[in-house]
């Protein structure tokens, strides 16, 4: 009887059985990833840290390449040498470019690769450092046929209209034109009201006034008469996206690399936040593709409050954009210079670095460097412009984009009196490892005069 009782007890549980463990590991499933969340939320933020080597360099293979296609001294046989000015903005990358553009044996181009950043915004700079490498090499090589893949013709134009045959695009629709060297002298502009070879600012507007546009195969065509060709651009995150460019025999390509203390960028970012938005955004949409590669993250503040602004108090939307984005600019850089100090010598012979601080403190001597590792003459006169360009009577006029001579010390020193205190802990916080390998010491050293090697 008690046998029979327990088999009609087992019959009518069996069918309930599977409802009820479905049931319990449903919900076994629901509690796991709380668990796992609430036991995160208590364990501390890792300490970040400065890359490997390891992470630093094996994703742009720093090794050299094989015997047989290492790059000769003679480079590409015609004697023909290419400079690229690696920089980012407001690093007084202009003023460096401006004093190749002055040289009489340079054909120069001021930021050709804004027009590719223009025409795939809002794409994040890291996935455009292909198509830059690309563009650079058909620049570095007079092919300005690219050019029509990003650049418009002057003038509004339907954008549903075809596209005028060859794509109408002349000298005028380059980027900075009205004040390059080549453009606006004899032959493409014989109305110039001064040669080739005279070193001086360029006044744009007089050359938009006498200069008409010319095609661009005359342009291509002026660019194959120089023995050097330099292109100075921002937007090339890293060094290492040149690689393919430096290992090809023909190109004879050196780069100079151009840094400036962090907290003298960020001061300078911040007079020019509505113009470096779209930039910002771009470079700051990288950050999410760079953690993987073991990069550090810190979170900077939203700067340009002061000391009697609260650092939790809401900031102008431009502004947190830009901090984010030195971020992504000072990791960057450690990369670089992680980079460079292990490559390879003929790498090493292809690439040098400068300070900013360095130029406009000794403005002959570093030109004339710069110049012996382009392989170019030192004209008396460029050497003159250079110290003139340093000497002048304020840190910068109201148009940050603006070449003129600034007061060498003041720009160097600008950001002491600009920035708050908390402004600057956060920018050395997030940038600590880069500035300490170009010798950039804190702020709180005793007697430390950030970015000076010495006490003029």
């Amino acid at each position: 009887m008690k046998g029979r009782r327990r088999w009609r007890w087992r019959w009518r549980w069996q069918p309930r059985r599977f409802p009820l463990l479905l049931a319990l590991y449903t919900l076994l499933l629901l509690l796991v990833p709380y668990a796992l969340d609430h036991g995160a939320e208590e364990l501390p933020p890792p300490p970040p840290r400065c890359p490997s080597l390891e992470e630093a360099l094996g994703e742009w293979r720093w090794e050299g390449p094989e015997e047989g296609e290492r790059p000769t001294a003679a480079g590409n046989g015609s004697g023909k040498r290419h400079i690229y000015l690696h920089a980012t903005w407001r690093t007084g990358s202009s003023f460096l470019g401006e004093l190749f553009n002055q040289h009489p044996d340079v054909f120069y181009l001021y930021e050709p690769m804004w027009h590719l950043w223009q025409a795939l915004y809002p794409a994040d700079a890291l996935s455009l450092q292909g198509a830059l490498r690309d563009m650079l090499r058909s620049l570095f090589r007079c092919d300005f046929s690219v050019l029509r893949l990003y650049a418009a013709p002057p003038g509004p134009r339907d954008p549903l209209a075809p596209a005028p045959a060859g794509g109408n695009l002349t000298t005028a629709s380059l980027f900075g034109w009205r004040t390059n060297r080549v453009v606006c002298s004899a032959p493409l502009c014989p109305a110039a009201p001064r040669p080739r070879h005279h070193v001086g600012l360029i006044d744009g507007a007089a050359c938009e006034r006498t200069c008409p546009p010319r095609a661009l195969r005359e342009l291509e065509a002026e660019c194959r008469k120089y023995p050097v060709v330099v292109i100075k651009d921002v937007r090339l995150l890293e060094l290492g996206a040149l690689l393919p460019l430096l290992r090809e025999p023909g190109l004879d390509l050196r780069v100079i690399q151009l840094f400036r203390d962090p907290r003298a960028v960020h001061n300078s970012r911040l007079k020019a936040k509505q113009a470096l938005l779209r930039e910002s955004i771009q470079v700051l949409r990288s950050r999410h593709r760079a953690e993987p590669r073991g990069l550090p993250r810190r979170q900077l503040l939203p700067l340009g409050g002061g000391d009697r602004a609260a650092p939790q108090a809401q900031q102008h939307r431009a502004e947190f954009f830009l901090s984010g984005a030195l971020e992504v600019i000072c990791q960057a850089w450690l990369r670089d210079l992680l980079g460079s100090r292990h490559a390879p010598a003929w790498l090493r012979r292809r690439y040098t670095q400068l300070r900013y601080e360095d130029l406009v403190r000794e403005p002959r001597a570093q030109l004339r460097r710069l110049l012996r590792f382009a392989g170019l003459s030192a004209p008396p006169a460029l050497e003159s412009f250079a110290l003139n360009m340093t000497r002048g009577a304020a840190y910068s006029s109201d148009r940050p984009f603006l070449i003129s001579a600034r007061d060498a010390r003041e720009a160097i020193h600008a950001w002491r009196e600009r920035l708050s205190r908390e402004q600057v802990r956060q920018v050395e916080a997030a940038c600590g490892e880069a500035m300490s390998l170009l010798s950039y010491p804190p702020s709180a050293e005793p007697g430390g005069a950030a970015g000076e090697r010495d006490s003029s």
